[in-house]
């Protein structure tokens, strides 16, 4: 969305960016699953609405990922212990 929305500048086009993210981080992709959905509806403690958010920190929350991020909710969730996080 940040790509869409002129937020995130960037030479690549959002497919070719997030295939050398991933080969340069040596990382995979994380698919969703019917339980990480339902688990973002059900996550502890208090944490806004925005259905993607919460579908970011149930899959951290499932794989044992740290969230690196600057969005300030999502660091003050994972201050209160439910989710790690890296702020950048």
């Amino acid at each position: 969305m940040l790509m869409a929305k002129g937020r995130q500048k960037s030479p690549l086009g959002p497919h070719e960016f997030v295939q050398r993210f991933l080969e340069e981080m040596n990382g995979t992709y994380c698919g969703l699953s019917a339980d990480i959905l339902i688990d973002s509806s059900f996550l502890p403690g208090e944490f806004h609405g925005d259905p993607a958010d919460r579908i970011l920190v149930a899959t951290a929350r499932t794989n044992d990922f740290v969230l690196i991020t600057s969005d300030r909710a999502i660091l003050a969730y994972g201050q209160e212990g439910h989710v790690k996080v890296l702020e950048c």
